[in-house]
């Protein structure tokens, strides 16, 4: 005999218990080279960055490039750097909440991706988090300083890190990173680890800042990270496997200070590299703020969550390798009581709608889900008799 009560119950109670679940992680943004051009963001998606994220970002000396570039950017560009026009401290930020700037907490914990280990980052961000004090947080950056040079091992341990960490607080944007180049070649074992991070990140729909990319390339878009190019922006210009040109001091030195780029400090670097540093790092800041997530629950795309969508969940209950168009609405590749919370949580959407609770007689079609899931699961289980 099959039972099924115990299962259905599971299903249901957790599609009654659980309505206000919700995901709103921005997915699926790569920032690199491409996103270098500070004049390409709106001011719309700038302010709205201001306004919105709160940052909390977890680096040593290699990271500072980011937010040091930041800090000279918004003097530059109030000064009309790159002949833009902005009001005054458009791209201020501040170390803690202040009116008309990015809130970013710098340094937010001790440490990097790779200090004092691989995994003590992964649970002072929860202990950080878990404080009521930075319940606002949504956004966490961290990035490495020469441990990315690793074995595959680690760095999988990283992905699973972060991947975790997205389940767990879903309202949260995670943002990856790739390790600083360090002057191997493009068999070296730091290129196949940073290019190890990009290609999961594609495959997953994960947060990039490609910190590594960013500085393979000038903004003339020639590419140095074929050329032994080290985190000081020397590479080897004519083969022979001698550094002998920097390629961020030659363009400094070919256009025009206060005006094509700005003077900074940038740890082991050039100025310029701590320029497209901070470029980037408003590019990323813009696209998490703007960015539109699938509507949660909406299996079949059709931005509505509905009987549909509840199908497809019931039908690929219990898969383990599974993807949003099967159901897994959490993005941790199983289609289970989080996915079916997610789903009740917004059932009935359709644009423009909000996502408001199901009124009371919705529940009577979240009982029929529950017990086509029993459904599902028995036509399943006689089809495959163990």
């Amino acid at each position: 005999m099959i039972r099924t009560t115990p299962f259905s119950f599971l299903v249901f109670l957790s599609l009654v218990t659980w309505l206000g679940a919700d995901v709103s992680r921005a997915a699926g943004i790569i920032i690199d080279h491409h996103d270098t051009d500070l004049t390409a963001l709106t001011l719309t998606a700038v302010n709205k960055a201001t306004a919105e994220l709160h940052i909390a970002y977890g680096h040593t000396s290699h990271g500072s490039q980011v937010t040091e570039g930041m800090t000279y950017m918004n003097t530059f560009i109030n000064g009309g750097g790159l002949g833009m026009t902005c009001p005054t401290d458009t791209f201020k930020w501040n170390d803690g909440p202040l009116t008309g700037a990015l809130d970013l907490d710098d340094y937010f914990v001790a440490g990097d991706l790779g200090s004092p280990d691989y995994s003590t980052w992964a649970t002072r961000t929860r202990d950080y988090l878990n404080s009521p004090l930075y319940s606002d947080v949504n956004v966490v950056m961290w990035s490495w300083c020469g441990q990315a040079d690793t074995s595959e091992a680690n760095i999988n341990l990283y992905l699973g890190l972060m991947n975790q960490l997205e389940i767990d607080y879903p309202d949260v944007s995670f943002v990856y990173m790739t390790g600083h180049v360090n002057g191997c070649s493009t068999t070296g074992n730091l290129f196949l680890r940073n290019q190890q991070i990009r290609d999961y990140c594609l495959a997953n729909d994960k947060i990039l800042y490609d910190f590594a990319d960013i500085e393979s390339w000038d903004p003339d878009g020639n590419y140095y990270g074929d050329k032994l190019v080290t985190d000081n922006c020397d590479y080897d210009s004519d083969g022979n496997g001698t550094r002998d040109r920097n390629w961020a001091i030659d363009w400094q030195n070919s256009h025009t200070v206060g005006v094509d780029w700005f003077s900074c400090s940038c740890a082991h670097s050039q100025p310029l590299n701590g320029n497209r540093k901070a470029y980037a790092a408003w590019a990323l800041w813009a696209a998490i703020a703007t960015a539109v997530d699938p509507v949660p629950g909406d299996a079949n795309g059709d931005n509505q969550v509905d009987q549909a969508d509840a199908i497809i969940l019931a039908r690929n209950w219990g898969e383990n390798t599974a993807t949003r168009e099967d159901g897994d609405f959490s993005g941790d590749h199983v289609v289970g009581a989080r996915d079916a919370s997610i789903l009740a949580a917004h059932w009935g959407y359709e644009p423009p709608a909000s996502t408001a609770m199901p009124e009371p007689s919705s529940l009577v079609l979240l009982a029929t889900m529950a017990l086509a899931v029993a459904g599902w699961r028995v036509a399943r289980i006689q089809s495959n008799p163990k």
